[in-house]
């Protein structure tokens, strides 16, 4: 590895200003110093390396972190749901530094131009091969939502990402947005592309007709002598979040019963270890771990939590540990076991983040990444106009880069009001930063980003509303079954998160004036989930906005955040304004 002087400053004060603590390696060589850097004592005799929610992500990338993660009823004030300093607070890590900026949304701008961009499947590379060379066998984990999120991973049908997996060395995944290719088109990968490669686990996954399963529960690997078991968890509500037809023969759910089966079947067989290797959301996780007795471990995905520091939850069997490792490849868990006598002794956890100026380019993933986009660069790099402000999406209720999309929907089709789901996924743009076919993608790639233009009465705008906000807000994580709130352009409302379903939300007006229950409003849309949409002939969102960007002469003024007014629940370590 060789470093420029000026690469080598780089990881010299990001480093530092980690609060890393370099110690010996600050007047070290560059190499030296890099390596310091992402330096992690071995401990134990198994690990686990975890990335989750990449999202088709390969080259490095903005990604601002929430600064709204409601936690209501028990959730309140416990992980995931705290933002900003409380956070911090909670990981030991101090304000100012990159660990920081990775983990939160404080500074964001002004941090995202001195500690760069993050995540980059080259750079992650790079450390993949450093993790494992001081932990020789450990295995690496997918959560998910890998094969979704890119115009490549559209344009490939996920074939990009298979094969950067493939060259990272994933040794067992799990799915979610996998599906929304189609059950041929998963089917086709796992026993043709992943075949003696990489282990698709999902326990829960069955087909419709007899029940059987359509994918592997788990493997079981041995690793320095101990045999170690991964359960996988698809995403439980695939076919309610998603279209119902793209899995039409599959069922899903979350499977209590059968997951415990499997782990005492894994015990059974010798496994020492046990993981499940999720993609349930990390409140779901914890009430799963809660109540499935005998796995040692939950690394999960989907919530786009990256936790710096492992749950641990008490149950019938002992203890699990739940973690989550974020998204957009921005970073990776490791988890190490100590095991003695057959069992679980003593852990450690670790979530690294990826800052691709302190991590060189692995060769060989940088030159697999160059070939995949090369068809493509001068479709994905065309600028369609600059923004003059900060471009994100993210957090419960609306984010700069959906208030976009909002307003694009409404302008360009002449309607009232606008919803656009609310996806997690998606990066972030600075200010002054081109807006590119890519960015556009990155916020709406999906293979049914059909736009909608439809007549909704006030009564069933209220009624979407309501659905929405149980998704997100109800008590009991085994009910949260979507994404984050869905975001609304034109209409204004308020919401109290602590309420009873059906009493969430109130006070909803359009321009000023109360919603009328009978009338009708004209509602923008996009990436509806019913069949007969896929047969509407309606143009795909990127065209509709890709246009109304062009009608902007260059420039993209700031967004103005419509956010609900909140009516309960606060104060609350989850929300930061």
């Amino acid at each position: 590895m060789n470093l420029t002087k000026r690469e080598f400053l780089q990881v010299l004060s990001a480093a530092s200003a980690a609060g890393m603590g370099l110690g010996s390696y600050q007047n070290a060589s560059a190499q030296t110093a890099a390596e310091g850097l992402y330096d992690i004592p071995k401990f134990g005799n198994v690990s686990f390396l975890h990335i989750t929610d990449c999202h088709a992500q390969l080259k490095p990338i903005y990604f601002r972190e929430p600064s709204v993660n409601l936690g209501v009823a028990d959730m309140k004030g416990k992980l995931p749901h705290l933002v900003g300093e409380h956070l911090l607070k909670v990981a030991g890590v101090k304000p100012g530094t990159a660990q920081a900026h990775a983990l939160t949304y404080l500074d964001f701008e002004q941090a995202a131009q001195r500690y760069g961009k993050v995540g980059g499947f080259a750079h992650l590379a790079t450390l993949v091969k450093r993790l494992r060379a001081s932990r020789p066998g450990a295995l690496l984990l997918d959560g998910g939502d890998t094969w979704q999120g890119s115009g490549t991973a559209l344009w490939t049908k996920g074939q990009d990402m298979v094969d950067a997996c493939k060259l990272l060395g994933v040794d067992v995944m799990t799915g979610h947005w996998e599906f929304t290719l189609g059950m041929d088109r998963v089917k086709e990968i796992v026993e043709k592309d992943f075949a003696g490669k990489v282990d698709f686990v999902a326990q829960n996954v069955k087909t419709l007709d007899f029940g059987d399963p359509v994918f592997k529960p788990y493997v079981i690997k041995p690793m320095n002598g101990v045999p170690v078991a991964i359960i996988g968890q698809a995403f439980p509500y695939t076919p309610i979040a998603n279209p119902r037809y793209m899995v039409k023969d599959w069922e899903f759910g979350i499977q209590d019963e059968n997951m415990q089966k499997m782990v005492d079947e894994a015990r059974a067989k010798g496994a020492q270890v046990v993981v499940v290797i999720s993609h349930n959301g990390m409140d779901v996780d914890l009430k799963m771990a809660s109540r499935v007795r005998g796995i040692d471990a939950i690394m999960g995905g989907h919530t786009h939590d990256g936790m710096p520091v492992a749950s641990v939850i008490k149950n019938a069997g002992g203890q699990t540990l739940v973690t989550n490792a974020g998204s957009n490849g921005k970073f990776i868990g490791v988890l190490d076991f100590d095991v003695k006598n057959g069992k679980v002794a003593d852990y450690r956890y670790k979530l690294l983040p990826v800052f691709a100026n302190m991590l060189p380019a692995d060769k060989d993933m940088d030159a697999l990444i160059t070939k995949i986009r090369a068809p493509y660069e001068s479709k994905l790099a065309e600028q369609l106009g600059v923004t003059e402000g900060l471009l994100y999406r993210r957090g419960n209720f609306n984010g700069t880069g959906d208030q976009l999309i909002v307003d694009a929907l409404m302008e360009a089709q002449g309607a009232q009001i606008a919803f656009s789901p609310g996806f997690r996924w998606g990066t972030t743009l600075l200010p002054g930063q081109p807006i590119t076919r890519e960015w556009l993608l990155d916020m709406t790639a999906t293979t049914y980003s059909y736009a909608t233009l439809t007549e909704m009465k006030g009564e069933m705008l209220k009624t979407v509303l309501e659905d929405v906000a149980d998704n997100l807000f109800n008590p009991d994580p085994y009910y949260q079954q979507g994404g984050d709130m869905v975001r609304v352009g034109g209409l204004t409302y308020a919401c109290d998160p602590t309420a009873a379903q059906g009493k969430r939300i109130s006070d909803m007006r359009l321009k000023g004036q109360p919603i009328d229950a009978s009338k009708n409003y004209l509602v923008a849309g996009w990436a509806p989930v019913a069949e007969d949409a896929s047969k509407a002939g309606n143009k795909m969102v990127w065209d509709v906005i890709e246009d109304w960007l062009k009608s902007k002469a260059g420039k993209v003024t700031p967004r103005q955040v419509n956010q609900p007014k909140l009516t309960g629940g606060l104060p609350n370590p989850g929300y930061a304004g």
